[in-house]
């Protein structure tokens, strides 16, 4: 829009020109001439006539003058007061607002009387009146103007929202700039990393040329005007050629070949990438809004200014917005993959899950049906004690329904009475220990049975390296028709020992007496059969006496004569006693002795080291040795397995070690040798005259004196019996 059109032409005279101005004669008396004007208020001035010529004015506020200062106002007339000469337009002189406003101002007039070619009164132009009409112009113009902004603007942004395509957006920009400014060519110039750049998007009226896409070079844009328009540098130059414009010739001679005559660059500054804005907050110069007049010189206006800066900034908006949206469809797709290989990840898992509780529910029942039929009492109980699981034994044998017993405390179903002769075990079970004991439990049918009862407790890893105990499982069997069985053998091997002993004793005393040679003389064969009787009867007496002894032992008709004694009296004692059959099968024994008062019987320690002797003697190599060790037990370094975790302040233990360098025990046999009748090779014991008692024996001997006997052993290397006697000061001898 050309400067000269801010204000416009004078077109509505009705809206400016009075052409019915009040008018008199000169010697018109002036209360004549208020009359006129009290008649006609919206005049502001008299035109003096003569003879149709205007040849002076007055106007409302003269009068008003006249009257306030002259007490004889009433006999002037209006020649007297009038102003001349008089100012006029030509009607064919009226161009614009703004020409005859500068013409008030020059005269330093209020009224402009109009006259035709003849000096003819057309009308009179009241100075109030014009620049009301000029203000209001102005209004319209400007109010038109935002109107048309707004409604670009409004454009620009539902293209925005609609396509969020960035070509789009940048050339329906351009279209509408060149419409509105109506500029010669608008364009979109981006600036290129390289510091080179071109055109993406123009509006250009024809016959000029485009220059859409054409590279231009860094020099047409150097660094140092980037910086400048990325601090926010607006350039409106009116003519290129203009010395002032600070173009170079260099410059205006390359802008020629597109016909430019003036230009007006705005920046578009666009925002870093969402990435980037933590690390680096400067301004970056994304292209530039330029606007080409080709036709002629251009006058930019402020408002013009305004406005392109303005669509520059919705541009560097888009810009921003397209990036943002370029970001989030990028974190999108990315997060779309991530999701949807958590998503196939989760399936999978579900369907593993789903396949493990099937097996879980699979296995399940299978336990449970197992569980269910199995002959013992089978049960799970919680830290609390409350039973979570029973099989149907309950059931059968106790008449109580597993359903019931859920939830349900171990006290409870147990009754106050069996729950306190169990609590300890409970306790030990719930502390980590596995716990095996023997009891009386009433059946469902009234009588009491036999049971043998193990809790095993339930760990559970809570991070690696700790554990913790969430309950235990508790098995019983019924154990009555074995304990029968034992009783019956217990009796039946009492009856036989008692009625084999004396007649054995007798026949071993005869075979003694045969083999002396008194009765006469065999011959060889008869003397080698006679050999292997006395050896046959001879282990055929030391087995009955030592079933009778352990027989004995269990129903508690021995009694231990405890006293203090002296631990290396009672190795040497034992070692003496063994030392003939030692030296008969080339056996060295070797002592390491420590004094130690122990409280004990001494004839069943000496046994019990004599048994010990015995066997490693049997099993030893000629040539080979055997030691025999006494001392306290945290004298022995390293610490025995079974000992390993005794308290420190409880050393009142003596231990005892018997060691040889035999065959060794297998590790699956170690925990039942000291059982009756465990050998662990039958026809080599038998062979070298071993009853299968002997540990057994020593087993009960010890434990009646509150001490523990075990054997660590390796194949191939040799074994170690241990067992530990307490020590005088901790009297614990079990008599019965």
């Amino acid at each position: 829009m050309a400067s000269d059109e801010g204000i416009r032409t004078l077109t509505f005279w009705d809206e400016v020109v009075d052409t019915h101005p009040l008018t008199a004669s000169g010697q018109t008396l002036l209360p004549k001439v208020l009359t006129q004007l009290v008649a006609r208020p919206e005049s502001s001035c008299i035109l003096v006539l003569h003879r149709s010529n205007i040849v002076g004015i007055v106007t409302r506020q003269d009068l008003v003058n006249v009257i306030a200062q002259r007490s004889r106002w009433t006999k002037l007339r209006l020649a007297t007061i009038m102003t001349h000469p008089v100012i006029t337009v030509l009607k064919s002189e009226l161009s614009t607002v703004a020409a005859l406003i500068q013409r008030f101002e020059h005269h330093q007039i209020s009224h402009l009387p109009v006259i035709n070619e003849n000096k003819g009164l057309v009308g009179v132009i009241v100075q109030k009146e014009l620049l009301l009409k000029a203000n209001a112009q102005s209004a319209e113009t400007i109010i038109e103007q935002q109107h048309q902004r707004s409604q670009l603007f409004a454009e620009i942004t539902l293209k925005i929202r609609q396509s969020l395509q960035l070509k789009e957006i940048l050339q329906t920009t351009v279209e509408e700039v060149q419409n509105l400014l109506q500029a010669d060519r608008v364009l979109i110039y981006q600036v290129l990393a390289d510091g080179t750049g071109k055109t993406i998007s123009e509006a250009v009226q024809p016959p000029y040329p485009s220059i859409l896409g054409i590279p231009f070079p860094e020099e047409v844009f150097p660094e140092d005007y980037q910086h400048l328009y990325a601090q926010g540098r607006i350039l409106a130059i009116a003519d290129v050629h203009a010395p002032e414009s600070g173009l170079a010739d260099c410059l205006v001679e390359f802008i020629k070949q597109w016909g430019i005559q003036s230009k007006l660059i705005v920046p578009i500054v666009h925002p870093l990438p969402p990435e980037r804005l933590l690390d680096d907050t400067t301004n970056h110069l994304w292209g530039l809004l330029i606007a080409h007049h080709c036709r002629s010189p251009r006058q930019w206006t402020d408002f013009e200014l305004e406005l392109m800066q303005q669509l520059a900034d919705q541009i560097s908006f888009a810009l921003s917005q397209g990036q943002m949206l370029e970001y989030l469809e990028e974190r999108v797709n990315l997060r779309t993959v991530e999701l949807t290989q958590a998503n196939t990840a989760l399936q999978q898992e579900i369907q593993d899950r789903k396949q493990v509780e099937v097996a879980l529910r699979k296995s399940e029942e299978q336990i449970r049906l197992i569980t269910n039929n199995l002959p013992v009492l089978i049960a799970y109980v919680d830290a609390q004690q409350r039973y979570r699981f029973n099989n149907q034994a309950y059931n059968y044998w106790l008449g109580q329904k597993p359903a019931k017993l859920y939830g349900t405390s171990i006290k409870t179903v147990a009754g106050a009475e069996h729950y306190a002769r169990i609590q300890p075990h409970v306790r030990a079970a719930l502390s980590g220990e596995q716990v095996t004991y023997e009891g009386d439990l009433m059946f469902k049918d009234g009588r009491y049975h036999a049971v043998s009862v193990s809790y095993i407790p339930h760990l559970e890893m809570v991070e690696p390296g700790q554990t913790t105990i969430s309950g235990f499982f508790a098995l019983t069997t019924d154990i009555s028709e074995r304990k029968a069985i034992e009783r019956m053998k217990d009796e039946f091997i009492a009856v036989v020992s008692h009625e084999l002993r004396t007649p054995l004793t007798s026949l071993h005393g005869s075979l003694k007496l045969i083999a002396t040679g008194r009765l006469g003389h065999l011959s060889d064969e008869g003397q080698q059969m006679l050999t292997v009787a006395d050896e046959s009867t001879d282990r055929l007496v030391r087995l009955v006496n030592n079933v009778l002894d352990l027989q004995r032992i269990e129903s508690g008709e021995v009694t231990m004569e405890a006293c203090t004694c002296d631990t290396a009296d009672l190795v040497e004692q034992a070692v003496d006693a063994m030392q003939t059959i030692a030296q008969e099968q080339d056996i060295e024994i070797q002592t390491q002795l420590k004094s130690l008062a122990i409280w004990a019987d001494p004839d069943y320690i000496v046994q019990t080291l004599t048994n010990l002797i015995s066997n490693a003697i049997k099993f030893s190599a000629p040539g080979t040795a055997i030691t025999v060790t006494s001392q306290s037990c945290f004298d022995h370094q390293p610490l025995p397995q079974a000992i390993n975790t005794f308290s420190q302040s409880e050393p009142e233990l003596a231990l005892f070690c018997v060691r040889d360098n035999g065959q060794g025990i297998p590790h699956d046999s170690l925990k039942n040798i000291f059982e009756r009748f465990q050998q662990v090779d039958s026809s080599d014991s038998r062979k070298k005259g071993g009853t299968g008692l002997g540990l057994t024996i020593c087993r009960k001997i010890i434990e009646q004196h509150g001490g523990t006997i075990w054997v660590e052993s390796e194949v191939g290397v040799g074994s170690c019996f241990y067992f530990t006697v307490p020590l005088s000061s901790k009297k614990i001898l079990q008599t019965s």
